[in-house]
């Protein structure tokens, strides 16, 4: 206790300087940890595109690289529009939308590798 007495005595600016970065550091640390278990989850991969769902979000789930599917929905590259919003900005309906995502993850999305085998002639 007495060196934390001497430092905020002595270095002042230096002592509230680090404390300052400990903070920013183990709210970055928190937030990774947070969502590195939130997608390990495997209730949250390939889920199936809802309208209150971001491009980003999809993308995320289904492993692929959002620019992807922002570019794919000619949406544009700044704030976060849920499939909601897209459709409002373009007058059409959510579910129009939606169909495109599904056409663009059935494009760039890999194969599940826990999904059912393929029936073959056998097994109909």
């Amino acid at each position: 206790m007495s060196a934390i007495r001497h430092l905020w005595t002595h270095n002042r600016p230096a002592f509230v300087l680090f404390l300052a970065a400990t903070l920013v550091a183990g709210f970055f640390l928190v937030r990774l940890a947070l969502f590195s278990i939130y997608w390990a989850d495997p209730a949250h991969r390939n889920l199936t595109p809802e309208p209150w769902m971001t491009p980003g979000y999809i993308a995320f789930s289904w492993g692929i690289d959002p620019k992807l599917l922002i570019d794919g929905l000619d949406v544009p590259p700044h704030g976060r529009p849920t499939l909601m919003d897209i459709a409002r900005s373009r007058g059409t309906d959510v579910s129009q939308v939606i169909d495109e995502v599904e056409a663009l993850l059935a494009i760039y999305a890999p194969p599940a590798p826990d999904g059912p085998a393929p029936k073959g002639p056998a097994q109909e």
